[in-house]
């Protein structure tokens, strides 16, 4: 048992309770209680006592969509448009990859996410030219002690449309990969789950959905997939199927309250309410789509038809780190510039969002997402009192949302066990790991003939 005291509880639970002077009593990998310091419950008083006196704590958050192996690919697809981006930087990039290159980027990207308070992460991993690429990944989640889901995605066509031929797959061996892998580490409550993430419309044939429907049926897997990120998957929707994807999805018997749709900045009203009907999630990734220039998704619409949204970082490829604060900030804000409207949009959705809102969008409501007794210890500590940044205090949700730059968080927590304490991981040399970061990102760039990127010219206006 252990006791975390004098802190200040954001609690996120029905009554978004913030509580002063607060203590969070802990047993194995459960909360036992979250009440003030001098109610502590009389079994708790003798226990270990870690003091937090001054601190911030809220729920792990939880990041519902990213791609670890572009950790590798920091700043160089800098102001690109998508298909710049994709044919001659990432995607030459993925094809080089190998399975060192993606055990070193997903543990750097699992350590990097724990330090900004993300506890709970969904990895959209559609680069699997080796087998054993889905195993390494599963692997960096176990050793950095995060939660979450390795989804493995795949492409099955697209060549046409500047999908390199090395990552496109055949459906069947999709299936029976993705079957094994799951069958291999999918236990009933267990921290990491295997699921399964087609990739765009215009890189998957129509039967693959299927085929995905029919195996997540079979083997209780979780789905996510990308979904009208763009005007271009719009257009070869349309072209494909005469309709939009999730009115294809629809029809297919694709959609369902397991299915996390990513992105969806193109959708139409109709799909919101075909979305709402079947209980699909969506995870809003706005500082990826803004870098990339996609546009902006219809946040407000999706909430105010009752559509679970949570928050996602993308890949660093398109965002440049894996900072939910950021993410956060970004939800909160653009929806007010492009509805010119400053209340339309507050800093407390934007928490929830990557805290209770995420937990059910990833199935886990029940279990995560709130500080409430009987819920997993999965927590982040922050010390706003100390931050230049975030001081003067008057309003936690404000200064979290807006103000606070993510190394705020001194301390994490999953299962009730810290992973990161004094704002060092507790297994990993963090020195170490950005070492080898960086020795693994300088070989890719140069094996993939992308290195150029990292010296192009000052660049002023863009061309």
């Amino acid at each position: 048992m252990k006791v975390l005291t004098h802190l200040c509880a954001v609690t996120m639970n029905p009554d978004r309770d913030i509580i002063e002077d607060a203590c969070i009593c802990i047993e194995g990998d459960r909360i036992v209680a979250v009440c003030p310091t001098a109610e502590m419950p009389e079994p708790f008083r003798t226990a270990e006592h870690v003091d937090c006196s001054g601190k911030v704590v809220v729920p792990g958050m939880i990041n519902t969509h990213t791609h670890l192996f572009q950790t590798l690919l920091k700043g160089l697809g800098d102001d690109m448009d998508l298909k710049k981006w994709f044919s001659c930087m990432t995607g030459p990039a993925a094809v080089h990859l190998t399975t060192e290159d993606m055990a070193t980027a997903a543990l750097h990207g699992c350590v990097e996410s724990l330090m900004s308070g993300v506890t709970t992460l969904v990895e959209y991993q559609y680069v699997n030219t080796q087998d054993d690429m889905i195993d390494a990944v599963y692997d960096s989640f176990d050793q950095t002690g995060i939660r979450g889901f390795v989804c493995r995605g795949f492409m099955t066509t697209g060549e046409d449309h500047g999908v390199p031929p090395a990552l496109i797959e055949k459906t069947e061996h999709v299936i029976e990969h993705t079957r094994a892998a799951a069958r291999r580490h999918n236990r009933p409550g267990g921290r990491v789950q295997i699921g399964i993430a087609p990739c765009m419309c215009w890189t998957v044939d129509p039967d693959a959905y299927r085929a995905v429907r029919k195996l997540a049926d079979e083997e209780g897997l979780f789905i996510t997939a990308h979904l009208s990120e763009n005007a271009f998957e719009v257009e070869r929707a349309k072209e494909s199927f005469g309709t939009t994807t999730a009115q294809f999805f629809d029809e297919i018997g694709f959609l369902g309250p397991d299915v996390l749709a990513v992105h969806c900045v193109h959708c139409n009203s109709r799909d919101i309410r075909l979305m709402k009907m079947r209980d699909v999630k969506v995870s809003h990734n706005p500082c990826s789509m803004l870098y990339v220039g996609l546009g902006v998704a219809p946040i407000p619409e999706m909430l105010a038809a009752g559509l679970t949204v949570s928050l996602g970082s993308d890949g660093p490829a398109s965002n440049n780190n894996h900072s939910i604060f950021h993410v956060m900030k970004f939800a909160a804000l653009v929806p007010k510039g492009v509805h010119e409207d400053p209340t339309i949009m507050t800093a407390e959705k934007a928490l929830e969002m990557a805290t209770i809102d995420g937990a059910r969008a990833v199935g886990l409501e029940d279990e995560i997402g709130s500080l409430e007794p009987g819920k997993k210890a999965d927590l982040a500590i922050m010390d706003l009192s100390e931050s230049i940044w975030a001081t003067p205090l008057h309003r936690v949700p404000s200064a979290i949302v807006y103000s606070a730059l993510g190394h705020e968080v001194t301390d994490v927590m999953v299962d009730g066990t810290f992973v990161i304490r004094n704002r060092q991981h507790t297994v990993l040399n963090i020195k170490e790991l950005r070492a080898a970061s960086q020795k693994a990102a300088d070989g890719l760039a140069g094996r993939a003939g992308v290195d150029h990127f990292k010296t192009r010219p000052w660049r002023s206006v863009t061309a």
